[in-house]
């Protein structure tokens, strides 16, 4: 049997093309349901005793950045028009509405422009006396809800501009329309990292498996625990020891006794040692798709969480592994969640400059274990976290997490948790509440948090592999990422 081999002729590896949702749209137009759902007001219409092919409503995008509007649908408030029959308004593929611009949907015919838009039926959609305009994902969930006349909406719609009117302000927001339960998983695997996602629709997201040392085997023992028996996106943030060290039995388990693994995901940045080769062996070996990710791609999720892909950045990148981590950003109603890998300041810096707002979350996973090397203060900022949580192990031989990022965290009295006294980490949230629970019971203070850590020294280099063995893959080198 071949080795799967890193290089562009290799077939296996597809470049995430679909999951970005970039298909001639500008790259940083807004997707996602809910945040289309902000950035859009009803800011004019005319429904009142017209004729029924030049009836009309508009819509202007408040927010900064280009709203993609491809997949939504405008309804009434029976979720078509008054004597039914007819089908909702879908907005057309790949349709931009640009920051500060309108859009005027009328119900007769016309030339489509930019700007102007036509239902195609001769028919009233909305009623004179009052009505709702609602704007729909594909997924049916209203992101937008504007009363009229003697209509006025019931404490489970909305109260016209897209929020559900709750009082939670934890991202800036009044509320969120998203239904079930977002689960974040983070799994005491010692001096390593392993993160299980569960999203509303039951999709399960792994990220990193744990040290090579451990083969996997507390992985497999916690995510059996939790019913899984599939991961639908397996993702390597980068190719170190610490972090891929289960990918090839967790690939082995599931392929065998489970219902498989979806699509793994890499940062296209080899590594020679022995761990990655299995890794590569065992994605060959059970035949898995392997795509190589960029910032600006997304991972291809059900419902209304998003997966937003922040680096390697696109290009020639480079060959550093740490540098070149995947880092994703999650979102679910108002609920936002950062996970860094391993980059390192300088990287973080890039992140800033680029994204800026878009870093800001709820809770942040620790760049690399809480070393100093991460973390840093222009990072945490931007970032803005409630909560913080760290992945390394107790009497972690590199000084992780390292008193310089504690004490970071307490000066901005971020809630912290640390595997190394807390054990396994979940973290649920409903779109607008967040909970946390931990296997051992310990204070969340990072001043408490530093001073239970053992003295050592933080080093910034990445846990020392495997000795190597054939690995078969040659020296070759993953094509940079695009």
């Amino acid at each position: 049997m071949n080795r799967v081999v890193l290089v562009v002729s290799v077939a296996l590896l597809v470049v995430l093309a679909g999951c970005a949702g970039d298909t001639g749209s500008p790259e940083n137009a807004i997707d996602d349901s809910q945040t289309v759902g902000n950035a859009l007001e009803v800011v004019d219409m005319n429904v009142e005793d017209v004729s029924p092919d030049e009836e009309y409503i508009v819509l202007e995008n408040t927010a900064d950045e280009p709203v993609d509007l491809s997949g939504f649908e405008l309804q009434d408030r029976e979720g078509g028009q008054v004597d039914g029959g007819l089908s909702p308004f879908s907005f057309p593929s790949e349709f931009v509405l640009e920051s500060g611009e309108t859009v005027k949907i009328t119900t007769g015919e016309g030339d489509r422009t930019d700007n102007e838009l036509y239902w195609g039926y001769n028919v009233n959609i909305w009623r004179d006396d009052g009505d709702v305009v609602r704007l729909v994902n594909a997924n049916g969930q209203v992101v937008l809800e504007h009363a009229y006349g003697d209509i006025e909406l019931d404490e489970s719609e909305s109260d016209g501009d897209g929020e559900s009117g709750t009082d939670d302000e934890s991202d800036g927001l009044d509320g969120s329309t998203v239904e079930g339960e977002l689960e974040i998983h983070h799994i005491d695997v010692g001096q390593g990292d392993s993160t299980l996602i569960v999203t509303p629709d039951n999709e399960t997201i792994l990220i990193d498996t744990g040290d090579w040392r451990q083969d996997g085997s507390e992985i497999i023992a916690y995510l059996e625990a939790q019913g899984i028996n599939r991961i639908d996106h397996l993702v390597a943030t980068h190719a170190d020891a610490d972090h891929i060290g289960g990918h090839a039995a967790v690939i082995e388990h599931f392929e065998t006794t489970g219902e498989g693994i979806g699509t793994a995901y890499d940062s296209g940045i080899p590594s020679d040692s022995a761990t990655y080769g299995n890794y590569l062996d065992a994605v060959d070996e059970y035949d898995v798709e392997l795509l190589i990710v960029e910032s600006g791609d997304e991972l291809p999720l059900e419902g209304d969480v998003s997966a937003q892909v922040m680096n390697p950045p696109a290009g020639d990148a480079g060959s550093d592994v740490n540098d070149n981590s995947v880092v994703l950003a999650l979102e679910f109603g108002d609920f936002q969640y950062l996970a860094p890998g391993d980059v390192d300041t300088g990287v973080e810096q890039r992140l800033v400059d680029e994204w800026e707002n878009d870093l800001e979350s709820d809770v942040y996973k620790a760049g690399h274990h809480g070393s100093s090397t991460s973390s840093s203060d222009a990072f945490v900022d931007a970032i803005d976290p409630e909560t913080a949580i760290i992945s390394s192990a107790y009497d972690s031989q590199y000084g992780h997490p390292s008193d310089e990022v504690l004490e970071r965290f307490a000066d901005r009295e971020i809630e912290t948790y640390w595997t190394g006294v807390h054990g396994d980490i979940a973290v649920r949230t409903d779109g607008t509440s967040v909970d946390i629970e931990t296997r051992e019971s310990f204070s969340t203070n990072a001043e408490d948090i530093l001073a239970e850590t053992p003295d050592s020294d933080d080093e910034t280099n990445s846990l020392i592999s495997p000795p190597l063995v054939a690995s078969g893959i040659d020296g070759s080198v993953a094509p940079a990422m695009g």
